[in-house]
């Protein structure tokens, strides 16, 4: 997934970021042919949730799209998009999250309002906490590569079951790319040092990936599948993926450890190198001029439909942000 021929000049020993949010660290593991992304989100996931006045519950799951959208966007080398999309049967029907590259993020969900709020309601009174299998249930994660109109979309479906997404994303890699692979990703709400009792969203993944003798791929090619692997590669593997399941939900939030540090405490031993950090950030592709342009596409009788109090007025669902017309605005060439 990732070039191992990079030009930038990998480093073996950890090096300060100065800030360690909002980014995703490439890496490899040099002793085996293995590859892998740590993700740390921060102000850009609290921005994506606080967009929403979502019931804390449905801002976790949806906090847990959007980072696992962080991890496997940046497989996608030139410019294009990595939609994530998680139908289920539970409450929380429908989680989207967006990745454009170079590291642009967007997200929202799609819930019944009064079947979470029961669901909160009933488990807070036995003491119990929501979980991703009460909200999501079973359903399926959808993954979309565009690349543009010149290339073709790439799309691949994996169930979703107890809504587990790293459990489903892994699912994908092991049987339609055969790439053994390990994902963790951490979500929680962290108190603002500050003295003002306000809370901020924050994340971090982890991704581990085995690739074949021959190299890394993209998302949508195949690769040689785990029967060619030599005996010290799969040793290799089991030894490294070991070590990435001792990985803490606190070491991959806490913004006072930097990327390069856990991942030189995890895998130390067997030479990882970091590659350049990338960075990421909350924004949305809406803008007045493209929801004027979608507007237009529609016919006369249709636009007198949304007309409501001699105004069309539109809300982005990523970003919330409402855009509003005048009907003659519409109608001007």
């Amino acid at each position: 997934m990732e070039n191992n021929n990079s030009s930038v000049e990998p480093t073996d020993r950890p090096q300060p970021l100065g800030d360690c949010d909002d980014v995703v660290l490439p890496f490899r593991v040099e002793l085996i042919n293995v590859i892998g992304r740590l993700v740390r989100l921060g102000p850009a996931l609290d921005t994506i949730i606080s967009q929403h006045a979502y019931p804390e519950p449905v801002s976790r799951r949806l906090a847990e799209a959007v980072t696992l959208a962080a991890l496997l966007g940046p497989a996608i080398k030139d410019e294009g998009r990595l939609i994530l999309q998680v139908q289920t049967d539970g409450p929380v029907n429908l989680l989207i999250a967006d990745y454009q590259t170079p590291g642009q993020l967007r997200a929202y969900a799609g819930f019944d309002e009064a079947k979470v709020t029961a669901l909160i309601t009933e488990k807070e009174m036995a003491g119990q906490t929501v979980t991703s299998a009460d909200l999501l249930g079973s359903g399926h994660l959808v993954m979309t590569i565009d690349q543009g109109s010149e290339r073709q979309r790439y799309q691949g479906v994996v169930p979703v079951e107890r809504g587990d997404l790293s459990a489903a994303a892994n699912a994908y890699f092991e049987q339609s790319e055969q790439l053994p692979t390990f994902i963790r990703i951490a979500v929680a709400k962290h108190a603002i040092p500050d003295g003002s009792r306000a809370w901020t969203w924050r994340s971090g993944g982890l991704l581990v990936q085995h690739l074949a003798t021959k190299g890394g791929k993209t998302l949508s090619a195949k690769t040689e599948p785990s029967s060619s692997w030599d005996e010290d590669e799969t040793d290799g593997w089991t030894r490294v993926n070991l070590l990435a399941k001792t990985v803490k939900d606190h070491e991959l939030l806490d913004p006072l450890l930097l990327p390069e540090r856990l991942l030189f405490r995890l895998f130390h031993e067997e030479r990882v190198r970091v590659y350049p950090v990338k960075s990421l950030r909350a924004q949305c592709h809406c803008s007045r001029d493209r929801i004027k342009h979608m507007l237009k596409s529609f016919s006369p009788e249709e636009i007198k439909d949304m007309i409501k109090d001699g105004k069309i007025e539109v809300t982005c669902q990523f970003c919330n942000t409402s855009y509003v017309f005048s009907p003659n605005e519409l109608a001007a060439q």
